[in-house]
This record gives structure tokens, sequence and C-alpha cells, in this order.
């Protein structure tokens, strides 16, 4: 009787899958969801995980890398490890909790604009290789940008200048904000809040979009990271999609995945979890950013942008990885096809010395063959594996031919951007590289 329930619900769900036009081949099982495990279940040793792992981390917290961390490792489709660790302020007053939120950075760019353009890709609403111009019409009268393509954007092989700081349009020279842009209460101009009390021109977004068309463009075609494209998305992804950027992901992505958490501006969403502060910012909100983005230019944008503002739990954000690994499929459902997840994963310009492949972070070319000071990310990580790593201190891996998903969370700027020692002490993929020296031995 239950193969019998079987075979109807999954004839169900393949049927309302052909009528959106991704139909669910037989061979994908519908109980493909994360499940809760132990380490041992995977042949892993607890013991040898739970020690290193609490070193690692513990070392981090006493050296200033981070005030708290929490750390979540999936398996074989289980979660065998999910702990949290240290506070959430160097105060020690709030422990971090695992249901805390937190500022993904530019994890965002893979776990936001990524999805939605690998989807649009996937409908034949985007074209990877003919000019971006295309579809951003402004860039159409550039000379040095009507050429570029999306695949050399997202491979950051465009040439892009890698950041503008846009916060320097909003001062005065005697740095006061100028009210033009910023005003402390909201009214039908001023609707895009940065911050409490700081709410931003509606049509500020256009003034970046002018100063990004008119940024250089190097003409030496090399790996050079920029984000500039990133902020332009969220706009040509409502104009191409209908629905607003927000919309579009929530009923495309989060929700379908239950992950209720992951979103923008969770401030204004009432979850009972913590969110988890970030810089005391000096310049611009002077107190404690805490439950707004961060990075100064997705908040400029409203906190609503595709190269920061995303937040999420640590298993909200391990659902979607999981999809991702799994090559577009989760708890049955398919929201992106194999063969765009295969190319957006692949490393597309190697013999230009650049491991990125389209939106996503890869290893180092000869990771394998490197020791952990100089790989990236742990050097036994597969070829294929692919995630991307965030300003905030957050890291996100996915590993298909190891079936691991890692995810790494921390608030590594708390209180100031100056704290390196993340970076210095290598702490992500030593953590990571755990995971794969815990392997029991076979009997």
């Amino acid at each position: 009787m239950k193969i019998i329930q079987l075979l109807i619900f999954v004839f169900i769900v393949q049927l309302a899958q052909a009528q959106e036009g991704t139909p669910l081949p037989l061979n994908i099982e519908v109980s493909d969801a994360l499940v809760y495990g132990n380490p041992f279940e995977v042949g892993l040793d607890s013991v040898y995980i739970k020690t290193n792992v609490e070193d690692i981390i513990t070392n981090g917290i006493k050296n200033n890398a981070f005030p708290g961390a929490q750390v979540l490792v999936a398996k074989s489709g289980k979660i065998i490890f999910h702990k949290a660790y240290g506070y959430h302020t160097y105060d020690s007053i709030q422990p971090v909790a695992l249901e805390d939120i937190y500022d993904l950075a530019s994890v965002t760019k893979v776990t936001a604009a990524l999805p939605a353009i690998m989807k649009l890709v996937d409908e034949g609403k985007l074209s990877l290789d003919v000019p971006f111009s295309t579809y951003w019409k402004p860039w159409k009268s550039k000379k040095d940008k009507r050429d570029i393509t999306l695949r050399e954007i997202l491979t950051h092989q465009a040439g892009l200048e890698p950041y503008i700081v846009f916060l320097n349009e909003i001062f005065k020279k005697n740095k006061k904000l100028k009210k033009r842009f910023i005003r402390t209460s909201p009214n039908r101009r001023f609707q895009n809040q940065a911050y409490d009390q700081l709410f931003v021109k509606n049509k500020f977004n256009r003034k970046m979009y002018r100063l990004i068309k008119r940024s250089e463009v190097s003409t030496e075609k090399k790996y050079k990271y920029s984000g500039l494209a990133f902020l332009i998305f969220p706009e040509l992804i409502e104009q191409l999609t209908g629905d607003s950027y927000e919309f579009y992901l929530e009923k495309n992505f989060y929700l379908p995945l239950n992950a209720p958490t992951m979103g923008f501006k969770p401030k204004t969403k009432g979850f009972s979890n913590a969110i988890v502060p970030t810089e005391m910012d000096t310049l611009f909100r002077h107190t404690l950013t805490q439950g707004w983005v961060h990075d100064e230019n997705a908040a400029l944008l409203g906190g609503v942008s595709g190269n920061s503002g995303l937040f999420a739990t640590a298993t909200d954000l391990a659902k979607l990885m999981q999809m991702y690994m799994q090559f577009g499929v989760y708890d049955g459902k398919r929201y992106i096809s194999e063969a765009t997840l295969k190319e957006f994963t692949r490393v597309q310009f190697p013999q230009n010395d650049n491991r990125r492949g389209i939106g996503f972070d890869k290893p180092c070319l000869d990771n394998a063959e490197q020791p952990l000071p100089k790989a990236y990310p742990a050097p036994e990580v597969g070829a294929n594996s692919f995630g991307h790593s965030g300003f905030t201190g957050t890291f996100v891996w996915a590993d298909p031919k190891n079936q691991m998903v890692y995810i790494f969370l921390s608030n590594r700027v708390n209180p100031t951007r100056e704290n390196r020692n993340l970076y210095n002490l290598n702490i992500r993929p030593a953590v990571q590289q755990i995971f794969y020296k815990a392997t029991l031995p076979s009997k």
C-alpha cells in the first residue's frame, strides 16, 4: 500500500512540475531533504570531530577572530554536526544559539542573486554569452561595457572595478549627511530604510547605476573580483519577471525550501530568533549594526541587493546548499536544471588562472597539492565543489563528490572590520578539514 501511495505522490509531483515546465525525473527520490543524524552513521568519528572543532573555534575566540560562531555540516543528506560557540559580542552577555540569524554578506551573491539568474537562464530569459547590455540597456552606450557578457561578469573576468564607495555620495565635506539623499524619517520619496531612523531617497539607486555605468573597465581580461553588477541584478530581475526581487526569491526558492528566515531586512519581520550584530559603525549609523545589513552599498539600496543583504540561520542555508549539491533538486522538487547547475559550478577560465565558476567560488586550481595554509578551502575538497565566503565572517561550501555541505557562520567584523584573525588563523578551512580527516577505519 505504501508503495502505491508513493508512486501516486511522485506522479502528482511530476504532473505539477511538468505544468511548470520543469518535469521531475523518475529517478529522483522524494526523500532527498536533509534529516538529522550523527557522524557514526556516515562513517565519521564524532569524538575526533567534537574535540578538534572545539579546539579551533575556542582558539579563534581567544585570539579575537570573532566573539562567537557556529558550524553546521551535512553529509550524505544528514546533518551530522551543528554546534554554537561563544557569544554575540565580546562582553559575553548573549551566547550564540543554533537558530540565530546572521548577516551573510557576500554569501548573498550565491544565495539570492545567483539562484534567480540560474532560473532565468533555464527559462531562456537570460543568456550567458550575449552582451549583458542586451538586458541592461544603459550599458549599450558605453563602448567599454556594451560587449561584456554575463558569463564574464559572473566569473569576475569582465574587468569591472571591484567596488565603489557610494557612501561618499551622501556626505558633505563636513561629514554631515546630505538631506537630498538621506532623511531621519520616511516619506513617499524616502522609503528605503538603511537603518533605524535612516531613510534613503527612492531614486538613489539610479545614481548608483549611473556611477557604475561610468566606472572604468580594464582592457586586460583576467580575474578581478567585482561586486558592482550584483547591485544591478535586483532591478534587472524585476524587469525580466514582473515580480519584485524579494518576492521572486521567496516564491521560487526560500518558501518552497521551507527556509523562512532566509531573506532581507530581518528586523522588519518579527522573528523570535536573535539577530547576531556585526560592526560598531562610527561613520554612518553611529551604533552597533544589528538587524540591518552591514554592507553600506546594500544599505543604500534599502537593504535589498544582490551583493549583500541576505540573512539566514545555518539550517535554512544548509537546505539551499543541499539543493545545489543535488544539482537542483530538494525534497522531491526541482528548482534549477541539472545542466545549468553543473555549468555554473564548473571552472570557466582556468587558462587565465581564474578558479571561479559562474557566480560560485571554487577551490584553488592546484588545491589538492597544497598544504592547509596555502589551500582554499581545505585541500581535501572535491574539484567539483563550490561555495562562497562573506565579509562578515560567513562561509558556505558544497562538495558533491564527498556529499558534504559545510556552513560556517561568525561575525568577525565585531566590533570592527579590522579584526582579521579569522583569515590569519585560517579558521574556516581548518574546521572544514576536520570533517574530511575524521573518517573511521573500515572494518
